[in-house]
Formats: structure tokens, C-alpha cells, sequence
């Protein structure tokens, strides 16, 4: 069996590492822009089913063509959410089953053509959203009505190396894709009423709140993103009350942020300076970029924790899951790698084998093998609690 695996970015990197492990697996072609730098990684890891190739994914027609010649069973996206609609249009003109990591979007359009072709679309298998679905889901299972359900994930250094600078923070992620999503409006449910949040106020004092992660400590929630879209995915009913995404930083990141986009150091539309013109936002992420590195001997973390609350043979219950994951230094892969990665990797493995099969765009809340998702983790070396209280 053969799988395609597109970006060699951070995330790129934990899927073929997650890959390589697989005795069925006969080859890996990794394709990438930058495929000098590829092939060079590769060849530092000892990798021996990994072939790279260039390739602009920016041309379909070379994508195509790429998919003709490697003749995979299954591709996995890693490339930016921009590239994912045409990326899963020409693995199912081939008859390749796709997995990514990025929110559905407009793959809702590719469902009849996916399912003409037998072949399934598998998005949202990352860490947030990916894993947080899957706990989500075990989470709503324990209850006969759910009144309220949050999900929180983080992706931060931990404390020992969080220190070391001003806003205590470090990039294990595409900087331009976090200061984005800093942009992006929120919607979610409170008091039973559907809310929202403009673009650029998510970090607003009224809009955030403090959040104690057991065994790990005080940390600051915002909102992230778009929780109605899921009130639906879960079959939730009309006694859900509360229904929020948040993303969690340590203390000092929300009052901090608020202050850039209020400064306009978040905006895209570019400004004069000098004979030159630059985004702000382009300017923060260059100016921070190498300033926000971790070191070969710090670690970064990943939590995600998932509550639902509500009623279990008529009494209150609320039943909270949560992952840990940490750098694994021996690879160097950070723990935003591996939660996102490994889960793609993780999907397309189960996709190869049968044990996701439907054709038609699938999402893990209700189409994920959830505990045999988590049980592979946990191979993997991530901790998975569930509490109830």
C-alpha cells in the first residue's frame, strides 16, 4: 500500500515519522514546494519508505498528475485550509481516498462526488478540531440530555521554557496562521442564545475567563471559532443551554493580544512605510518569528479538555476527558506535531485497513472508530484522563 502525504511542514513531518511505522505501508511519497529542505529532513531521520518529490500545489494539473504516477490508496493534506478544497476534488477524480486535518469548508460540495467514487473525505483529524471531537463525543455518550458542553485546547511551552519571554509564548504552528485565527470571529451558545464575537474582540476581558487544568495549572480561555456548526454534528436537542470552543494560554496572553489588534497590529491591508508596503500583521510575524523559538532541549505541551453536563438516569452529571502530550525530544517532534499528525496518520491508517470505509465526506464525531482513535494515541505515548464531577 502507498500513501501521498502533501506539505513537509511541522505537522507534514509527524505524519510521515507516524507513517514510517507502518509494516503495510510499502512506500510514502511526500511532496512538498520545498523539496531540497524535504529531502534533507528525510534523509537526517534515516526514513526509508519516504520518497519526496516537488510539487506546486498551487497547479492541480501536477497534483493530478503526481497522483497518476505514485498511485496511492490514500492522500493526507497537510498543506494551509486554502488548498483543501481543490486538493480533495483531485483525489477523488482519482479515486483517492483524502484526509486532512482542516476544518470541513466547502468540502460539503465534493459529498455526492466522493460518494460516486467510493471514496472517503475524512477532515477534522487533527488536535483541535480532531481530538477534541472524538472526546467530545465519548463525553456526550454518558448522558441521557446534555445541557452544556465546552471544549478547551492549548498548544503552549510548558512552564520550565515559557518563562524566557515577555508574552510566554512559542511557535509550534504556522505564526501567520495563529495570528489569523486571533482574527477570527467567534460564534457559540450562552443562556440558551445564540452569540457572537466580531473579528479582532475575542480577547477582550468580558469575552475571556480563567480556566484550572488539573495537574497543570492556571490558564486563560478565549473563544475559538465557530461552536454552533457542532450543536448539530452531535445531535445535540433543544435542552443544550451552553455550547463554546476556547483556546487556553497562560496568564498575560489574552490582555496582551487585545492590545495588538486593538493597535491595529493584526490587521492584513497593507501600509505604507517609507518606499516599502507591509500588513501589520506580516511585520509582526516576521519581527517575532525568530524570537519565539524553542530550543533543542525545551518541550512544548498540548491539553485538550472536553466537558458535558447534564442529566444520566435522571440525576446531574458532568463528565470531563482530557489529553496531555509533551515534545518527544528523542524525534524532536512537538507535541502540536504529534496531536495533529499522528491523528492524520492515524485516520488514513484506519482508512487503508477498513476500518473507515463509508464513502462521502466523513467528520470524527460520528464517524471515527472514537476509542480505538484514543487507544492508538496512547500508543503513542499521550495521556487521556476522563473525570467526572
Amino acid at each position: 500500500m502507498k500513501a501521498l502525504v502533501l506539505g513537509l511542514g511541522l505537522q507534514g513531518r509527524a505524519v510521515i515519522h507516524d507513517l514510517e511505522q507502518n509494516a503495510d505501508l510499502t512506500q510514502i511519497v511526500a511532496a512538498d514546494l520545498d523539496a531540497e529542505n524535504a529531502r534533507a529532513y528525510v534523509a537526517r531521520k534515516g526514513y526509508r519508505k519516504v520518497r519526496v518529490v516537488a510539487l506546486n500545489a498551487l497547479h492541480p494539473h501536477l497534483l493530478a498528475q503526481l497522483l497518476r504516477e505514485a498511485a496511492p490508496q490514500v492522500l493526507v493534506c497537510m498543506l494551509p485550509p486554502d488548498f483543501q478544497h481543490a486538493v480533495a476534488r483531485s483525489a477523488i477524480d482519482a479515486g483517492v481516498h483524502f484526509v486532512s486535518s482542516s476544518y470541513p469548508g466547502s468540502l460539503l460540495q465534493l459529498d455526492g462526488p466522493a460518494k460516486a467514487r467510493g471514496v472517503v473525505v475524512l477532515p477534522e483529524m487533527g488536535m483541535d478540531p480532531g481530538i477534541d471531537l472524538i472526546l467530545g463525543r465519548l463525553a456526550v455518550d454518558e448522558l441521557d440530555a446534555v445541557h452544556g458542553m465546552r471544549s478547551y485546547g492549548a498548544g503552549l511551552p510548558e512552564p520550565a521554557c515559557a518563562a524566557d519571554n515577555p508574552i510566554r509564548y512559542k511557535i509550534t504552528w504556522t505564526f501567520e496562521g495563529v495570528l489569523k485565527a486571533y482574527m477570527r470571529p467567534a460564534r457559540f451558545l450562552k443562556d440558551g442564545k445564540q452569540l457572537s464575537i466580531p473579528a479582532g474582540q475575542i480577547f477582550r476581558k468580558e469575552n475571556g475567563h480563567d480556566f484550572e487544568v488539573p495537574g497543570v495549572g492556571a490558564m486563560e480561555a478565549y473563544y475559538n471559532g465557530d461552536a454552533l456548526h457542532y450543536i448539530e454534528a452531535f445531535g445535540l436537542g433543544p435542552e443544550l443551554k451552553e455550547m463554546g470552543r476556547f483556546a487556553m494560554r497562560w496568564p498575560g496572553h489574552n490582555r496582551f493580544w487585545d492590545a495588538m489588534a486593538d493597535l491595529g497590529f493584526l490587521d492584513e491591508t497593507p501600509i505604507r512605510v517609507g518606499t516599502a508596503e507591509i500588513a501589520p500583521r506580516r511585520f509582526v510575524v516576521e519581527h517575532l518569528t525568530p524570537r519565539l523559538q524553542f530550543r533543542e532541549s525545551e518541550r512544548d505541551m498540548v491539553v485538550i479538555r472536553v466537558e458535558a453536563w447534564g442529566l444520566k438516569s435522571g440525576r446531574p452529571l458532568k463528565v470531563a476527558y482530557e489529553l496531555i502530550d509533551y515534545r518527544d525530544l528523542a524525534t524532536g517532534l512537538f507535541a502540536m506535531n504529534r496531536t495533529v499528525g499522528f491523528t492524520a496518520s492515524i485516520a488514513a491508517q484506519m482508512i487503508l485497513s477498513g476500518k473507515i470505509r463509508t464513502p462521502g465526506l466523513l467528520t470524527p464525531v460520528r464517524d471515527a472508530p472514537h476509542r480505538e482513535v484514543l487507544s492508538e494515541l496512547e500508543k503513542r505515548g499521550m495521556q487521556i484522563r476522563r473525570r467526572v464531577e
